[in-house]
């Protein structure tokens, strides 16, 4: 793992605090990481359910911390693809949380996968799979 889990947490409070609106470090493995985000009403649809966008930004930065746990602190990596499936209704008031791989890390390219929770189930409400862009190395004259 290039970077530990206190790194990525003080990373993204200093250069990504808009990223906590989507949730906040859990854990952190090499090539993975778990987020949650506390459900209130300004999350919620018609209907009384969690929103895609919100499960989507959830997936995102989940994603972005676990190809960080490979990479290293690299700011400008960013997302390219994002495919989202969402399999079931999450509970309206429970947090929910997300889980990410990251199934092949190369110079250029991250892809990744990601599983979101509604906090009580075992069953994921929704899942993702992401590429990331790398940017190239800056080379020191």
């Amino acid at each position: 793992m290039k970077i530990t889990f206190e790194e990525l947490d003080i990373f993204l409070q200093e250069q990504f605090p808009q990223g906590a609106a989507y949730g906040s470090l859990r854990k952190l493995g090499d090539g993975w990481a778990e987020m949650s985000l506390d459900v209130d009403d300004g999350h919620l649809r018609p209907g009384g359910t969690v929103s895609g966008p919100v499960m989507m930004g959830l997936a995102d930065v989940t994603l972005y911390a676990a190809l960080l746990s490979r990479i290293g602190l690299v700011p400008l990596a960013v997302t390219t693809n994002l495919n989202i499936n969402f399999l079931r209704k999450p509970a309206a008031h429970a947090p929910i949380w997300a889980r990410a791989t990251m199934l092949k890390v190369g110079r250029t390219m991250g892809v990744g996968e990601v599983f979101v929770y509604s906090e009580g189930s075992e069953d994921p409400v929704a899942h993702s799979t992401m590429t990331y862009s790398i940017p190239p190395k800056k080379h020191e004259n």
